[in-house]
């Protein structure tokens, strides 16, 4: 079934019931540029985030007067998909730093509750393996970074500026101790 054309954007008429949000105009972009939707919200994002963001598109083309008001005549189609890849981006954004409890490292999973005693337990276990691994794992090298990173948590901009090094410096002993500090937690034969 072949898509029936949309009348001219730059058709007046067509343009005051497009900015008016008729249903059967705002029917008939929906018909005849879902695939510029489509593709221009698939440069971004996949799966349900991009059928999420599609339809989000289309519902503020409906309800959302300003939005259409934003279109005054040219490429309709360049137009909508400029503000689907917008749209797009702004959802990655919001979005990038969710996690599912699937997705999340069983580490990091929300842990039970926790009573003081053995709070307290815990907190001298990680005190005593870190002064482990400080006497018998760390080159001194590579204290300083250990020190404003791993135990200071700065962040790397800051940690830098501390010690007087580069950022790059500074990543790639990070790097170093995080490897010498998985093979003192998990053995030597890792890492």
């Amino acid at each position: 079934m072949a898509a029936r054309q949309a009348p001219a954007p730059q058709d007046a008429l067509w343009l005051d019931r497009f900015h008016a949000g008729e249903r059967d105009v705002i029917e008939g972009c929906y018909r005849d540029h879902f695939r510029v939707v489509e593709s221009a919200v698939g440069q971004v994002l996949r799966g349900a985030d991009k059928e999420t963001v599609i339809h989000e598109v289309f519902l503020q083309l409906l309800s959302r007067a300003e939005l259409r008001r934003g279109f005054s005549g040219g490429g309709f189609s360049a137009w909508l998909a400029t503000v689907a890849r917008h749209q797009a981006i702004d959802f990655w954004r919001r979005h990038r730093r969710e996690q599912s409890l699937e997705q999340m490292a069983p580490d990091t999973a929300p842990a039970e509750p926790v009573e003081p005693i053995e709070r307290f337990e815990r907190t001298v276990e990680a005190r005593l393996m870190i002064d482990r691994f400080r006497r018998d794992g760390l080159p001194p090298k590579w204290a300083g970074v250990f020190e404003t990173r791993f135990v200071g948590g700065l962040d790397q901009r800051s940690a830098a500026a501390q010690l007087g090094i580069s950022r790059t410096t500074l990543a790639y002993q990070e790097m170093q101790v995080r490897r010498l500090l998985k093979r003192f937690l998990f053995g030597r034969g890792k890492g």
